[in-house]
């Protein structure tokens, strides 16, 4: 008789894998909506600042943006797993996929979030901090909460590599 009351290790790992993906989608999602509503009206001389107006805070939301495209892909692609049991890219290939998916987009997401802490370092160094910086530093603290859960994603997918090598 086989003891049905405990899910397989492989199961729990599909489950989390998508929990982490749904985490990381979360905070990609606040990431985007903060840094690209983002604007800032300068009382005194009627100047208006935009995220837009400074190169790294657009490498930002470009590393977001690809983040996020990525991951809805791998989200999509693990409740299909989780669900039926089966993978959508199937053989050595698939697994190559998240694996190196996941390193180049956590890698990516990590520039991203040093490039916004760096201007946001660098104008807070001139002006005291303001509703534009401080979004722009809570923009790019989410990502990196986002890179950190890709990471550990990463960790997941680089276990499975061996052990369908070894099968």
């Amino acid at each position: 008789m086989v003891d049905n009351s405990k899910p397989s290790s492989s199961t729990v790992s599909r489950t989390v894998l998508l929990f982490l993906r749904v985490l990381t989608f979360v905070f990609l999602l606040i990431a985007l909506i903060l840094i690209a509503t983002n604007n800032h009206s300068d009382d005194d001389t009627g100047a208006k600042v935009k995220f837009s107006d400074f190169y790294a805070y657009r490498y930002m939301i470009s590393t977001i943006v690809i983040g996020f495209a990525y991951n809805l892909l791998q989200m999509a692609l693990s409740i299909f797993t989780v669900v039926s049991g089966k993978r959508v890219l199937s053989g050595d290939g698939g697994y190559l996929f998240d694996f190196f998916g996941d390193k180049i987009i956590s890698y990516l997401m990590i520039s991203g979030s040093a490039a916004g802490f760096g201007v946001t370092v660098e104008l807070d160094r001139g002006v005291p901090s303001n509703s534009f910086t401080e979004k722009a530093n809570a923009s790019a603290s989410l990502l990196l909460i986002g890179f950190l859960f890709t990471a550990i994603a990463s960790t997941y997918t680089a276990f499975a590599l061996p052990k369908k090598a070894n099968n």
